[in-house]
């Protein structure tokens, strides 16, 4: 072996040699999820030439070729190329086993994740793959020696390389234009999966956006929002976590996932719509008074949301996080993160089961001086991979189960049972917290309510897709149609309840949340509008009409 090393430490190559030879890995390994996916696509065309489908490869690897040729220096390469092929093995073997597209919300997620989330993508089939698909570029690239020119020289080498590149791409696309453009035309996602084209593409935007760009100012949306009551009213709102609708017996689901609130004569809305495919997304969008198609995060950032404005009327508002952060929702609120290293059976120091919010509830009221009260409790719910982490060994219901990482080596119905035990305990949350709501409302006479709603759903191996992420327009339904539930403590007149009953089947849509809550918080505000109230032909809330 070491004298294998020695002469392999002999070959010397020039940067645009070492350049085209990384490329062409690139192109053959790492891009094979996307040579795949167009060779499928044109091979469902009938009228797709062979030639083109053979020319796939070499406009592949001309494209590549292009851009390492115009963002790598000859004097930084080595390490460039070395982040490169660690960074583009960890992309492959996501798309290779989960079918995630590492677009602009991916790469925020990977930012904003903290350690204890990242850790659970890590298992033996994980580090076992990419180090196999990297092992022989990372070697190639230690072992060569890079021949160094004089600048001129080196700048004309790099620039016919270029030129090369360009006239090769030129080449293979102008005598198939109409080739690659059916193509290009029915598979409009590809691109996505070009590696490492996409992920440079989103690291430079989301880098841009958030330590490049100056800060904004602050926007006051409404300076004088007004409280219209003064009956005591407690609400708790309940943001879950990779919840998807159609694994909701409450929704028509055949397995009893929801056993302990079916007879809680609550209101499970059944067309659900999230905002984005992601928590890094979701979460801040449906605060804002942006709506999905007008979603900008630094814009939401920089303005108030419609918990800012509950509470600048008068109502306390806490936020208790057992997830991995509220993404900037709470930043002006009063914020608990749930401790996992606390010495409690629903906690193994990285995690506790959601039941631990529970526990904090007792202490949250007290501490809240307004009759007024919202409390946003922010689930781990159902978040994946590591699904049998979210619920305890008693609430194993369903097996058998899947209790590993590397979910695509599961059984489906391994992968299946263990993703419902989630949707099970989070309904055994949801009951014990409403059970908690009426004892209150029967003890002192507040006016009670629960809305719980899933930040977005879940892929679970469907068409071969896992976890979530996938950029909105691609996305499946799997992973945007969410569960979103109403109970209150029956105070409302029987017509308000049957009518809010009969809203079951309504479509519906995170953007209305922001008029909803300030609707069922009775909040009067110039930000409100009626027709995104979903309860509003219920309440006939006209007061709340923005002055």
């Amino acid at each position: 072996m070491s004298n294998f090393l020695k002469t392999s430490r002999k070959l010397v190559l020039s940067s645009n040699q070492v350049l085209l030879l990384v490329a062409c890995y690139f192109t053959l390994v790492f891009n094979y999820p996307f040579l795949s996916r167009l060779v499928k696509g044109g091979l469902s065309a009938n009228d797709i030439s062979f030639v083109f489908l053979l020319s796939l490869p070499i406009f592949l690897m001309a494209l590549i070729s292009l851009l390492f040729s115009l963002f790598i220096p000859t004097k930084i390469m080595k390490p460039m190329l070395f982040l490169l092929v660690i960074l583009s093995s960890v992309i492959w073997f996501a798309q290779v086993n989960y079918g995630i597209v590492f677009d602009y919300s991916m790469v925020q997620n990977v930012f904003e994740t903290d350690s204890a989330e990242a850790f659970t993508y890590l298992n033996t089939a994980a580090f076992v793959e990419v180090f196999a698909v990297s092992f022989i570029p990372i070697v190639f690239i230690y072992l060569v020696k890079i021949e160094l020119n004089s600048f001129w020289p080196s700048i004309k080498s790099r620039v016919g390389l270029i030129l090369t590149s360009f006239v090769v791409l030129l080449g293979v696309v102008y005598p198939q234009y109409s080739d690659f453009s059916a193509v290009g035309r029915n598979n409009h996602d590809a691109i996505n999966y070009i590696i490492p084209f996409k992920l440079i593409d989103s690291s430079y935007k989301y880098i841009r956006d958030n330590y490049v760009y100056p800060a904004m100012p602050y926007k006051v949306l409404d300076e004088s929002p007004e409280l219209l009551t003064n009956a005591k009213q407690l609400t708790i709102l309940v943001v879950g976590e990779t919840a998807r609708a159609q694994n909701f017996s409450l929704n028509g689901y055949k397995k009893p996932t929801n056993t302990f609130t079916n007879k809680l004569n609550l209101t499970s809305f059944k067309h659900v719509t999230s905002c984005g495919t992601a928590t890094a997304i979701s979460v801040p969008c449906m605060f804002s008074r942006l709506n999905h198609d007008s979603y900008d995060k630094r814009i939401a950032a920089n303005q108030q949301n419609v918990l800012d404005i509950i509470q600048a009327a008068g109502v306390s508002v806490t936020w208790l996080d057992n997830n991995s952060s509220c993404k900037g929702v709470c930043a002006r609120i009063t914020s608990i993160k749930v401790d996992p290293t606390q010495e409690s059976d629903l906690c193994d120091g990285e995690y506790c089961f959601d039941e631990i919010m529970i526990n904090y509830l007792d202490s949250i009221i007290a501490q809240m001086q307004s009759d007024n009260k919202l409390i946003v409790l922010h689930m781990i719910g159902s978040h994946g991979p590591t699904y049998f982490r979210r619920y305890p060994a008693s609430h194993a219901v369903f097996l058998p189960h899947c209790n590993r990482s590397d979910i695509q080596n599961c059984t489906q119905e391994e992968l299946l049972n263990t993703y419902d035990n989630t949707i099970r305990y989070t309904d055994y949350v949801l009951s014990l917290l409403i059970n908690r709501l009426k004892k209150i409302s029967n003890q002192n006479g507040t006016n009670t309510q629960l809305l719980y709603v899933s930040d977005h759903g879940e892929s679970l191996g469907e068409n071969g897709v896992y976890l979530h992420g996938f950029p909105y327009t691609l996305a499946p339904e799997d992973q945007t149609h969410i569960p979103m539930i109403y109970w209150n403590s029956q105070r409302l007149e029987q017509p308000e309840q049957t009518c809010i009953k009969a809203l079951d089947n309504k479509p519906v849509s995170h953007d209305e949340l922001f008029d909803s809550l300030l609707g069922l918080m009775k909040v009067k505000s110039s930000t409100y509008q009626q027709n995104h109230d979903i309860f509003l032909p219920c309440t006939r809330r006209t007061q709340l009409v923005a002055r």
